[in-house]
């Protein structure tokens, strides 16, 4: 009932039950429901290559390499490099992008390992996450949707990212509801924090609005892949 319920909220359904149009074209993707249909709005909101980008990166395995005791500082010294002011789902953009830009440049896989290693990221999840991004540009192709060129990193462009993030996780949002990073979720009613690797938790700067991608009570009741969002927006 409550996958039946999910679908309607996302326009996935008609009136009786059975997948709408825009459900159809959503079950092309293999994904989670609400990836799916972040994907199609990014092709009303002129961002899908922000958005292919984004869901090969929360369908892959973390790229966040796991780390031996004692190597945290060294590693979020690292990570810092890739941090984007607006949330999480944009840092990962650029360490695909940075990833990408090693991929293309260097003279052999070890070099692209030595990268990923020196900057404890997971070089088989990237990996993974180009296979998947690859699979759903062909997708986009297929069914002959609309593909705009990149615009990452303009004013505009990262609006639009959020408008097509919230269009599939309207239903995952969390207010710090006193200041010190305590996230009630809307629908969950239940207060979590985000987790350490956020980069809000990196630069200690809590947004008191966030739209997050995954929960997990048994992962210390963390809130992962947060981005700051406004009510009105």
């Amino acid at each position: 009932m409550q996958a039946l319920e999910d679908l309607d909220y996302l326009a996935a359904l008609d009136n009786d039950g059975n997948l709408s149009e825009f459900g159809i074209i959503m079950s092309e993707f293999p994904l989670d429901p609400q990836l799916s249909k972040s994907i199609l709005a990014s092709c009303e909101f002129d961002c899908v290559d922000e958005m292919l980008t984004i869901a090969a990166m929360v369908t892959a395995p973390n790229c966040f390499s796991h780390l031996p005791p004692g190597a945290e500082e060294g590693a979020l010294s690292c990570w810092k490099k890739f941090l984007h002011p607006e949330g999480d789902h944009f840092t990962l953009i650029n360490i695909y992008k940075a990833y990408q830009d090693m991929a293309l440049n260097s003279t052999s896989e070890h070099c692209v390992e030595k990268w990923c290693h020196d900057y404890f990221l997971n070089c088989s999840a990237l990996r993974m996450a180009d296979v998947i991004r690859a699979e759903l540009l062909e997708i986009i192709k297929r069914i002959e949707l609309p593909y705009t060129e990149p615009a990452f990193g303009s004013k505009e462009n990262t609006l639009n990212i959020r408008k097509a993030l919230l269009s599939g996780y309207f239903m995952q949002i969390a207010r710090d509801v006193d200041g010190s990073g305590n996230y009630l979720m809307l629908t969950h009613k239940q207060v979590a924090q985000l987790h350490p690797l956020s980069c809000y938790c990196v630069t200690k700067k809590m947004p008191e609005w966030v739209l997050f991608h995954k929960f997990s009570i048994s992962d210390n009741n963390y809130i992962r892949i947060a981005s700051e969002i406004s009510p009105e927006l």
